[in-house]
């Protein structure tokens, strides 16, 4: 039998005391110990577990590594986590257990240590012990959405419908990402007797405004397009119907051979229609004060100047949150104001030329995040300023907020 240089047997009798402090045995020990175990009177003993690093997946949850060193001669059948603070126990089991062990329940915004223990049929491991992680916490923010407005008809055209309007609250939670997506707005017609194009939509996490719709061109069977507000109709037709504020106004015979062009879509929410006039104005946005001051968003944009016959429409104005104007005889139709999704204004009819419709304002995304919570880790340059105890973050293009 081989003996150590200290005279005592090569086996797990004389394994050094630092290796099982530590559960770690060198390779030539636990092939010793392997043998030992068909040794008459080998006694087996208890297990030695080695816990690895813990780290969170979640705002109530952790993954808690580890590893078995000797079994003690018996194989390991089971082993436990327990979270400090909490006591909140997982326990895996097989012959040997499958390594992480997935920890629930957990509180977020909270420091945790785990200890981990392996037991056998002798009995439980001395416990070791995990690194501390912290859960990530959930905080509450306010929100505003702006779609980009709808582009204008062309000749005869109406305006466009202001960007869809989303405003609320959202759960964040820390160390988690947000993309903010700034929805543009549609191109104006410039083709004499068609629709715009509608605005594209803007999105922040679980939140999505539609862009507005098209303001429509010439035509007994044209509409404005759907969106955020509804685009103005055209010759003769309805305006479009708004997802997620009002309608466009609809067009409106003079004497029954003449139509003017409409008012611009509607504007989002609560505010009005368009008119639905003679080149009606464009329906009124709705006011935000999420930044410490009040403005208002998404106005339709107006319909285009109508000259025929013995009939003459002025231009429609554009709604107020930044609607554009249609336009005047001998002038150009005003684009939506940028970063509010106002609709573009609708193009003009004189003399039987036809003007362009104009561009839909670009939308915007707003966050207030209360100060306390405020990360600072930002991407894509938003305005960063503050109001009370909140921090606002304007994101005119698109960036990111981690929590």
């Amino acid at each position: 039998m081989s003996t150590r240089s200290n005279g005592g047997i090569i086996g797990p009798q004389n394994k050094p005391n630092s290796a099982s402090a530590s559960g770690a045995w060198h390779l030539f020990d636990v092939q010793q110990a392997v043998g030992a175990r068909s040794w008459p009177g080998f006694v087996p003993t208890v297990p030695q577990v080695l816990a690895g690093t813990a780290t969170q997946t979640g705002t109530t949850t952790a993954s808690v590594p580890f590893t078995i060193g000797y079994d003690g001669g018996d194989p390991v059948t089971s082993v436990t986590v327990t979270s400090i603070p909490g006591g909140i126990v997982k326990t895996v089991t097989g012959t040997p257990p499958t390594s992480p062990v997935s920890v629930t329940g957990l509180t977020s915004g909270t420091t945790y240590q785990f200890q981990v223990v392996a037991t056998n049929s002798v009995g439980n491991s001395t416990p070791s012990y995990t690194n501390s992680i912290t859960t990530p916490y959930t905080y509450s923010i306010s929100y505003l959405a702006i779609a980009g407005g709808g582009g204008g008809g062309a000749g005869l055209g109406s305006g466009a419908g202001g960007g869809g309007y989303q405003s609320g609250s959202l759960t964040l939670t820390q160390f988690t990402t947000y993309t903010a997506t700034v929805g543009d707005g549609g191109p104006g017609s410039t083709t004499g007797g068609t629709s715009g194009t509608v605005g594209s939509n803007s999105t922040f996490s679980t939140v999505t405004a539609n862009g507005g719709g098209a303001g429509a061109g010439v035509g007994g069977a044209t509409t404005g397009g759907n969106g955020g507000s509804g685009g103005g109709g055209g010759w003769g037709a309805s305006g479009g119907t708004g997802s997620q504020g009002s309608n466009g106004g609809t067009s409106q015979s003079i004497d029954g051979t003449w139509y003017t062009a409409t008012g611009g879509g509607g504007a989002s929410q609560a505010g009005a229609n368009g008119t639905g006039t003679q080149s009606g104005k464009g329906g009124d946005g709705t006011a935000s004060s999420i930044t410490g001051s009040s403005v208002t968003y998404a106005g339709g944009g107006g319909g285009g100047y109508l000259l025929g016959g013995a009939n003459t429409a002025a231009a429609g104005a554009g709604g107020a949150g930044g609607g554009g104007a249609g336009a005047p005889t001998g002038g150009s139709a005003t684009a939506g104001t940028v970063n509010t999704g106002g609709g573009g204004g609708g193009g003009a009819y004189t003399g039987g030329v036809r003007t362009n419709g104009a561009n839909g304002g670009k939308g915007v995304i707003i966050i207030s995040v209360p100060t306390i919570y405020y990360s600072a880790n930002v991407s894509g340059s938003p305005t960063v300023t503050t109001s009370g105890a909140n921090t606002i973050v304007k994101f005119t293009g698109t960036g990111t907020y981690t929590g």
